[in-house]
């Protein structure tokens, strides 16, 4: 079996998922209304709402953190 590629991103997924929505949102204006657009459409959405859940899980982890800590301190 072929060993797969490593490689580092330089952005993050969150960048990188608002880029490919505003390209899409892009690109979606310039078809004719129908099927396709709506298509590019709700690519957009989902990778807006993509973008939207990696900050609302990071947000999550770090408050997570800090009532981790809270505690930690408590108990002693």
């Amino acid at each position: 079996m072929p060993r797969r590629r490593l490689s580092k991103q330089t952005t993050s997924l969150k960048e990188r998922l608002a880029k490919e929505a505003t390209q899409l949102r892009k690109l979606a204006q310039g078809t004719p209304p129908g099927f396709e657009r709506e298509l590019l459409v709700r690519k957009a959405r989902r990778a807006e709402t993509a973008s939207h859940m990696i900050e609302w899980l990071a947000s999550a982890t770090q408050h997570l953190d800090r009532f981790k800590l809270k505690w930690l301190f408590i108990a002693y």
